[in-house]
């Protein structure tokens, strides 16, 4: 079983900054890509920041220059630094890990990380 555990979420004023951290444990074999999502009530859920097996990333605009998606593979974790945070930012983050095997893929979710930005 994978479980994914979020953390470094909280309330922050406008302007600041915030490190999400998402570890991965149970049974992985090959990680095909690890991100972040987030979502508000009545909206879909969007892709924030992913970073792909081979190293590359992708960012949605609205956090380009501002959000860094890293990853540490030996432990399994992927983290998201947050600067100069903007209210429109809060949301619930959710990690997402995809994993390969074969020709198959799966992915898994993590429970979420509330985000709170104030003017």
């Amino acid at each position: 079983q994978v479980q994914l555990v979020e953390s470094g979420g909280g309330l922050v004023q406008a302007g600041g900054s915030l490190r999400l951290s998402c570890a991965a444990s149970g049974s992985i074999f090959s990680i095909r890509a690890m991100g972040w999502y987030r979502q508000v009530p009545g909206k879909e859920r969007e892709l924030v920041a992913r970073i792909i097996s081979g190293g590359s990333t992708e960012y949605a605009d609205s956090v380009k220059g501002r959000f860094t998606i890293s990853r540490d593979n030996a432990k399994n974790t992927v983290y998201l630094q947050m600067n100069s945070l903007k209210p429109e930012d809060t949301s619930v983050y959710y990690c997402k890990l995809t994993t390969i095997s074969t020709s198959w893929l799966n992915n898994y979710w993590g429970q979420g990380t509330q985000v709170t930005v104030s003017s």
